[in-house]
């Protein structure tokens, strides 16, 4: 009897987790708008972006999260030819300068970005008891509290779901769920704030969530070594 209820009980857990999963699979268009205190010009080339999601995958032009994995397609070759086109060689370098760089978060440290945090330059997320519909579904209301240098307060009214994508939201804004509106501080009074216009389901599946080829993966170590001799490079060109 006992072994019965063992098995249901793992076989409910496991239907629960599945459950739990999102099975969206399409794209939410943002457009990006200047809300700080001080304007951010913003080019209309650059005034809106797009995810892409493929149940626990999102793909933000160049950078890809797959549960707490996240990954980004780095290109310095521009930098690279530039430098050998003025006689400059790295000194242990020798590649194109195309990189993934890979990383990883624990469920722990996204977390703790919901503890209250009122150190100066820090900042914590509130979640807030109040919804709304937006775009069809239902979206949280949530404040990201910034203490600037000052210690004082800085709140910043956001919105997510949670039936879209996985869990938390690596490539835009660490959020625990998927951003609707979401605003980014860029310091010095400045910020800018993007907010879902459009959500359009389908038309994405698994092939488009590669990155681009032709990138090697890079350690931390090695791509931070790259960017130091890359700044050094750099220096000595412009004296």
């Amino acid at each position: 009897m006992k072994k019965i209820i063992l098995a249901t009980a793992v076989m409910l857990l496991t239907l629960g987790g599945v459950m739990a999963q999102n099975n969206f699979r399409g794209i939410v268009k943002y457009k990006i708008e200047s809300t700080g205190k001080v304007d951010v010009p913003i080019p209309p080339e650059q005034a809106s972006i797009e995810i892409k999601v493929y149940d626990n995958q999102l793909l933000l032009g160049q950078s890809i999260q797959n549960g707490l994995k996240l990954a980004q397609a780095i290109d310095f070759s521009q930098a690279i030819s530039y430098l050998a086109a003025n006689g400059i060689e790295l000194e242990t370098y020798t590649g194109d300068g195309k990189f993934i760089v890979r990383g990883e978060q624990t469920k722990e440290e996204m977390d703790s970005l919901y503890l209250v945090d009122q150190e100066a330059g820090h900042f914590y997320y509130e979640n807030v008891d109040e919804t709304k519909e937006m775009l069809g579904y239902t979206v949280h209301k949530m404040i990201m509290h910034r203490y600037d240098e000052q210690g004082e307060d800085n709140p910043v009214t956001c919105w997510y779901s949670t039936e879209i994508g996985p869990e938390y939201c690596m490539v835009l804004g660490s959020v625990k769920g998927f951003p609707f509106v979401y605003t980014q501080e860029l310091g010095e009074g400045r910020a800018i704030t993007y907010t879902a216009v459009e959500v359009v389901k389908g038309k994405v599946k698994d092939v488009d969530m590669l990155l681009p080829a032709g990138y090697k993966d890079a350690s931390g170590e090695e791509f931070e070594t790259f960017r130091n001799e890359l700044k050094d490079a750099i220096e000595l060109l412009e004296e």
